[in-house]
């Protein structure tokens, strides 16, 4: 999505979904649509499945099988779950999911489509040594 179709988007007033975030880079601690949902996927991948008290399956394995090689089924069970993760917010649905070895880590690209709005974007997910999650 470009920032053309957002800035588009948001100046029509069309806000949908609205939320509150804590980040201490943020002058307004408010977020609304696209971001509190990438918002909100950044903080269900963040967690380390099993981590979540009385939701277990909450969470992703990325951060299990970090520094294990990456093979065909090592990605295929990455991206397995990612979509899972990513499927589980109604408001987007997964088109496609990119899973690949950075020199520090895993990297996943999310081709994904706001249901609301129709609007698809790829995200790209970055899992590295230090348990960091950045999107970008």
């Amino acid at each position: 999505m470009s920032e053309k179709e957002k800035n588009n988007f948001i100046a029509n007033g069309q806000q949908t979904f609205k939320g509150f975030s804590s980040r201490a880079d943020r002058n307004n601690y408010k977020l609304y649509d696209f971001e509190l949902i990438k918002q909100d996927l950044i903080n269900r991948l963040s967690v380390r499945k099993g981590e979540r008290v009385e939701n277990p399956d909450f969470g992703t394995i990325i951060y299990d099988i970090l520094f294990e090689p990456l093979t065909d089924a090592t990605k295929q069970a990455v991206a397995d779950d990612i979509a899972q993760n990513l499927n589980a917010d109604p408001r987007i649905s997964t088109k496609e999911i990119l899973v690949s070895e950075t020199e520090h880590g895993i990297s996943v690209q999310a081709t994904i489509t706001y249901i609301p709005y129709n609007i698809t974007e790829k995200l790209t997910f970055s899992f590295d040594e230090n348990a960091a999650l950045r999107l970008s």
